[in-house]
């Protein structure tokens, strides 16, 4: 799936085109609330857009600047005392995710159930509302990376913010929001404008916040927006100035042990954010793709190792552009790899241009995206699923994550998911077993009576690696539960990985809660006496069984 195709390049640069104008404030912003040059920030997303987006096993994460490393940025710059000793920390953090994407870390990632990853999307959209609401007001006292800094007095940043924002409101920056939210509005739900595919609406909104900036100065109107409340990209007044803006690490600090703790806190932060992004991503993607994580390591090490040779901070995957990426039509990685040659070019080319883009603007290409992240729809399709199982480790998650903050957060929501999961359900060994006759290559596949999301890695190693043009036949005729992880991955199997490799899966025993249609009729497989075990890693490593016919059973001491 790593492999590039023009088959979606249309809808592709559109939504690159999105995620640019998304990724540009964030960068700028992310750089300023870590306390380092602007440019930095700017180099990371334009390193994280091109050079990871090539080397990523996702179609559809954006990688760049992360608000959950300012804070160990801030840190970091007055621990070890300067921003090229800080870069040689960033580069030593690159080399450790590499190492980690070697030892194949990334498989963690299975073990996220649904729940934590939906209320994690959900609460990204929630805070992206809640932050973006006072630009599109026109006070810009927080900036993006500040969202959970909690001061002396107990008091949230996130909201002290937004109920600051009511006594400082601008009628043009609320204008300028409004027009840009129409416009946006109006590509979604006007069908000619719907038919439109070639120009992403985001464009336009901003080109009409632009326009109506540009009037409002013409015109002497105090609805003016100053610049404080536009886009501030850094803008070289010669060649001389343009190279002057890159900065490289201090080698001679190598043996300083501070800069080990940083750079080995950073790798550890930075890949768990990936990872839980990548899953995130995966499970938004229409088509239904798997990211392998390993290769995602790999790819995270090599672009931080070489952002911070350059003088560019620390990235990880991140779910703001990542979504927008998606929610734009984004199908593969020329997406993110556009993205990053966009903000390459507006760097070289028309950094005057850009800094007469309104913040308001923006704020509603963002708070569309938000809204789509936490809509109401979400939080009723969650309560359908399962009201104790999903929806309250769910908002558990949302909750934690917009209190505290990202990974606090999800640690919190994977902690209820896994009690409410350990109260009816203990997981025992995944046992193969592999017959040596070849009676129509159909393969058995029988679920335990408790099917949890522990259980879902397995099952996605069995889908991944079952043998092409064969029969399958998934019984659970003797489950009394089956968690909605093991679910969606089965209906997934069904509706996009089986008709890859053209297999034929054969439904039976699944019951009307489970929101699964049975097939009409029964494959029976036969089994011989003299069948062995074969172990999930033989299986995972390649073993070889299209001629045989495959039990996979799964089994509960419960």
């Amino acid at each position: 799936m790593n492999n590039f195709t023009t088959k979606y390049i249309k809808s592709d640069i559109k939504s690159g085109l999105v995620v640019f104008l998304v990724a540009l404030p964030l960068c700028l912003g992310i750089a300023l609330a870590s306390g380092v040059p602007l440019f930095s920030g700017i180099i990371s997303g334009i390193i994280g857009g091109i050079l990871v987006g090539v080397l990523s096993g996702s179609q559809l994460s954006v990688s760049g600047p992360a608000a959950g490393l300012t804070a160990i940025i801030l840190a970091a710059l007055v621990t070890l005392g300067s921003f090229e000793v800080f870069l040689l920390a960033g580069v030593l953090a690159g080399i450790i995710q590499l190492i980690l994407g070697f030892l194949k870390a990334g498989i963690i990632s299975n073990y996220l159930p649904s729940n934590v990853i939906e209320g994690m999307l959900a609460a990204i959209g929630i805070i992206i509302v809640l932050s973006q609401i006072p630009h599109a007001v026109g006070y810009d006292a927080m900036h993006e990376g500040d969202y959970f800094h909690i001061d002396a007095e107990g008091n949230h940043q996130l909201f002290s913010v937004f109920i600051d924002a009511i006594n400082f409101i601008h009628p043009g920056a609320i204008l300028v929001a409004l027009a840009s939210l129409a416009v946006l509005i109006a590509f979604i739900r006007v069908p000619f404008l719907k038919k439109i595919k070639s120009i992403p609406g985001a464009l336009i909104a901003v080109l009409v916040g632009i326009l109506i900036n540009e009037i409002f100065k013409a015109t002497g109107s105090s609805l003016l927006i100053g610049e404080n409340h536009l886009v501030s990209l850094p803008v070289p007044e010669s060649i001389e100035q343009f190279f002057g803006q890159f900065s490289f690490p201090d080698f001679t600090q190598i043996a300083n042990v501070d800069v080990w703790v940083v750079a080995f806190t950073i790798a550890a932060v930075a890949s768990i954010e990936t990872l839980l992004c990548i899953e995130a991503s995966d499970k938004l993607d229409p088509l239904k793709r798997y990211t392998n994580t390993n290769t995602e390591l790999k790819a995270q090490g090599v672009g931080n190792i070489l952002s911070c040779l350059i003088g560019g901070i620390p990235m990880t995957s991140v779910i703001v552009r990542s979504s927008a990426n998606i929610n734009s039509g984004g199908k593969t990685k020329i997406a993110a790899i556009s993205h990053g040659v966009f903000l390459l070019l507006s760097v070289v080319a028309i950094p005057h241009l850009l800094n007469k883009i309104p913040l308001a603007s923006l704020a509603a290409v963002l708070l569309v995206i938000g809204y789509k992240l936490a809509s109401p729809q979400v939080f009723v399709h969650m309560w359908k699923n399962s009201k104790k199982f999903q929806f309250i480790p769910f908002v558990v998650t949302i909750v934690a994550i917009v209190l505290t903050d990202l990974l606090m957060g999800v640690g919190i929501g994977l902690a209820v998911s896994v009690y409410f999961i350990l109260r009816g359900n203990l997981k025992l060994a995944y046992f193969f077993k592999r017959d040596k006759h070849t009676e129509g290559k159909t393969i058995q596949m029988e679920l335990a009576q408790e099917v949890s999301f522990l259980n879902k890695a397995a099952i996605k190693q069995t889908f991944i690696h079952l043998p092409e043009n064969t029969n399958v036949v998934v019984d659970a005729s003797n489950t009394v539960y089956i968690d909605h992880d093991v679910l969606q991955l089965i209906k997934d199997f069904v509706n996009f990985g089986s008709k890859e490799k053209n297999i034929k899966v054969e439904l039976v025993g699944f019951r009307k809660e489970y929101k699964i249609e049975n097939s009409t009729t029964h494959v029976t497989s036969v089994l011989s006496d003299n069948s062995e075990p074969v172990s999930p890693e033989n299986i995972e490593n390649g073993a070889k069984v299209p001629s045989s016919i495959l039990l996979v059973k799964e089994l509960s001491n419960v």
